[in-house]
């Protein structure tokens, strides 16, 4: 294949692996460019590898067979090359960019080593390495503090708590979850992890990493209390990947900048996944990533007509086991004056659902524990179609469990 019509696609994730795979199929070889030594896998399951119900194969994504291992420094916009760590170049005539993202590190003192690397048993949670080296740390015992409430540090908590370990969260914010979850949701997944043994603080912010010989020893929260600490996991969210694009001059804001067709600001590079910005929105979730690399591997194999419209992202956690939990999340899950809620709750069982309506229109929704009726409400959300004046379909969505 000539160098000016290769497409180059930089990152193994779900999003890069689907556009490889997808355009393979619709007839156009892709190179897949990722920097992990590990096959590629789904990252949405990092916690179940942790929690030791998976072993890292069984998440392991069906990796499209040109995939070479380089890590990308530099983007030579007018050679259309790449540079590589090993000295190597990739000419390429259409690259595309997704780089995923980041961990955020925390402003903490004592973080980070004179080096610059982090202390021994600090860990952030977001590659399968820091997954294994999380797995290889941990022992029944194990004192640990996962600092971070959101989706990544629930689960994380939870997959420690199942392998033994003295988990202590600590969440900055009122409540668990917040960006996804109501309070009542909120509330049941909090006591779902005490139930596990979790012990949850909230509106607790984390002050100080407290190391000796290089190894962590306990945290310090603002109020001066101390926790003693084998382990300590970050999970304060993540940031997309963009300084590949920065440095090669793109448009870049939180993300990089991509128009309805994936294109930057350079018509030779596209972007998808948790790395580009559409329309103003980063949505660093799994469907968005995927069906972006739908659309883009369309307009890649010469279906012009395709287009992104931007993704209503429903937010899934589902982790097995025989404590398991279910929570799914969309669009408006906070009511505003003058809206409808129709909410059911059974304490005995920990499920919870709700859902918001305005001008007859369901806007949003939350469950916890079974989710049977998910798919349908969702269809429900996607569809923005005016509900019956009755009210009763609306409570069958909710009550049906044959619904997804």
């Amino acid at each position: 294949m000539t160098s000016n019509t290769r497409v180059v696609v930089i990152g193994a994730g779900l999003a890069g692996v689907r556009l490889a795979r997808r355009l393979g199929e619709l007839g156009v070889p892709a190179l897949l460019v990722g920097e992990e030594e590990h096959r590629p896998y789904n990252r949405v399951l990092l916690a179940e590898v942790l929690a030791g119900r998976y072993s890292p194969d069984v998440i392991a994504l069906p990796a499209p067979a040109a995939l070479t291992r380089a890590r990308v420094t530099g983007i030579d916009r007018v050679e259309r090359t790449v540079s590589c760590a090993d000295g190597s170049r990739i000419a390429y005539g259409t690259l595309v960019l997704a780089t995923g993202s980041n961990p955020v590190l925390p402003p903490l003192r004592g973080l980070f080593t004179p080096d610059h690397v982090l202390p021994e048993g600090v860990h952030a949670f977001r590659t399968m390495d820091d997954c294994l080296g999380l797995s290889k740390a941990v022992r029944p015992g194990t004192k640990a503090v996962v600092i971070g409430g959101g989706l990544l540090g629930v689960s994380a908590a939870r997959a420690l708590a199942q392998r033994g370990a003295q988990v202590v969260l600590a969440q900055q914010s009122e409540r668990l979850m917040e960006r996804q979850l109501d309070p009542s949701a909120s509330r049941l997944v909090k006591r779902h992890l005490t139930d596990l043994g979790v012990e949850v603080h909230t509106e607790c912010r984390v002050r100080d990493v407290r190391c000796v010989g290089g190894a962590v020893r306990s945290v310090e929260m603002a109020d001066g209390y101390a926790l003693d600490a084998d382990l300590v996991v970050l999970a304060c969210g993540v940031h997309p990947r963009a300084g590949l694009a920065k440095e090669a001059g793109l448009a870049v804001h939180k993300g990089v900048l991509v128009d309805d067709e994936l294109r930057t600001s350079d018509p030779h590079i596209r972007a998808i996944g948790d790395c580009a910005q559409h329309d103003g929105t980063v949505y660093g979730l799994a469907a968005p990533a995927l069906e972006q690399a739908d659309v883009l591997a369309e307009l890649l194999a010469g279906n012009t007509s395709a287009r992104y419209a931007g993704t209503r992202a429903l937010t899934r956690l589902t982790l097995t086991g025989q404590d398991s939990l279910d929570l799914a999340a969309f669009g408006e899950t906070v009511p505003q004056p003058g809206d409808d809620v129709v909410q059911l709750t059974d304490h005995t069982r920990g499920t919870y659902r709700k859902v918001v309506v305005r001008d007859d229109r369901l806007v949003g929704g939350v469950l916890v524990g079974e989710l049977g009726t998910v798919g349908a409400l969702a269809r429900a959300w996607e569809g923005a179609e005016p509900l019956p004046s009755d009210g009763g379909p609306l409570l069958h969505l909710l009550t049906n469990d044959g619904g997804s």
